[in-house]
This record gives structure tokens, C-alpha cells and sequence, in this order.
């Protein structure tokens, strides 16, 4: 079996400036990174990517061990924040090719509001928009962002979050039922 490919570019950092959003996603200010995750957190705009193959299969990622918040964890294709003057397009697209090294054609699905504490390491407070794409590329991981990737069936990720839901981030959770909930016309059959 051959080895994975990598990569290992810094593509964030804790010093980089997080779009502030109000309930209705319009934008209120920016703030670093690093104080928009500590305490109880600071709403900000982010977004998920759930990646499928022409089998129907979800590319999944195993968040870097060394990631503040929920490192080691299992989460969707790929998730991040929008920069500054940045649509939320090019956001999906340019993080899609800096932690995967792949590219997709996306469909918006719909954006929600969470806030998540991880032990007293900080919380996830965000508007997050939440995309689905199409690709049959290899991942070509970037290991400052991810450990492990894998290909799952939908049915077997189910399965997986409702027997081991403390291996996965929040948001996937909360986002995988909604979309099997609500926008199960845009999954794969």
C-alpha cells in the first residue's frame, strides 16, 4: 500500500482575524482568532464541508492532535472561517484546497448558530454555513491540520455517531441530522 500524500503548510494561526456576525449574520467586527474561541467565546462567521465520492461516500477528517479545540476528534471534509473581504465561496474553496488539496463544485445547504465549550480550553461560537461537494480525488492532507482522513458510508457514520458520539466534533453532529433531517435531497442516494 503506498504511503498517503501530505503536505505540511501553515494555512492559519491563532493571531488571524475572525469575522464578528450578529444572530442575523451581518457583520459587527473582527477579532483574533485566539479571543474568539476563549471563555465562552465570541460569535463569528465559519463554515462546514461535507465532501462525497461518486460512491456516495463522506470523506471525513481526524482533526490534528495539536489543534486547541477538539484536536484528535473526527469532523466533516473540511471546516474554517471566511478572511476578511473574502466571500464565503472562495473561503469553502480556498481552505477545501489548503488542508485536502482538492477541489469541488459546492452547494450551499443552509447556516445555523452553535456555541460549543471544549473542557476549559475555550468554545466554538458560530454562524456556520454549511456546504456540500462532489469529488473523487485523492486527499492530499495537510498534517498541521489533519492526522487521519477516511471515506465512510452514510448509513455506517450514523451508525458510528449514535454509538460513539464523543469521538466526533459537535458541529458534525448537529450537522449531519440536520441534514438528513432537512436536506436529504442534497445527499447522495
Amino acid at each position: 500500500m503506498s504511503q498517503p500524500r501530505t503536505r505540511s503548510d501553515v494555512v492559519s494561526s491563532e493571531a488571524e482575524a475572525l469575522i464578528l456576525v450578529n444572530a442575523g449574520d451581518e457583520v459587527v467586527g473582527y477579532l483574533d482568532k485566539s479571543a474568539c474561541h476563549d471563555g465562552d467565546g465570541v460569535l463569528h462567521r465559519a463554515f462546514s464541508l461535507f465532501i462525497f465520492n461518486s460512491a456516495g461516500q463522506l470523506l471525513l477528517q481526524q482533526r490534528a492532535a495539536q489543534k486547541r479545540l477538539w484536536g484528535g476528534y473526527w469532523s466533516n471534509s473540511c471546516c474554517s472561517h471566511p478572511r476578511r473581504g473574502e466571500t464565503m465561496d472562495l473561503a469553502v474553496n480556498r481552505r477545501l484546497e489548503q488542508e485536502l488539496g482538492m477541489s469541488a463544485e459546492l452547494r450551499f445547504a443552509f447556516k445555523f448558530e452553535y456555541c460549543a465549550p471544549f473542557r476549559d480550553l475555550g468554545t466554538e461560537h458560530e454562524l456556520c454555513w454549511v456546504y456540500i461537494g462532489a469529488s473523487d480525488a485523492p486527499p492530499v492532507i495537510n498534517t498541521n491540520e489533519i492526522d487521519d482522513w477516511r471515506w465512510v458510508d452514510p448509513e455506517q457514520l450514523t451508525r458510528e455517531l449514535d454509538e460513539n458520539p464523543e469521538r466526533f466534533t459537535p458541529w458534525l453532529v448537529m450537522e449531519w441530522a440536520r441534514l438528513n433531517q432537512d436536506f436529504r435531497s442534497l445527499l447522495p442516494a
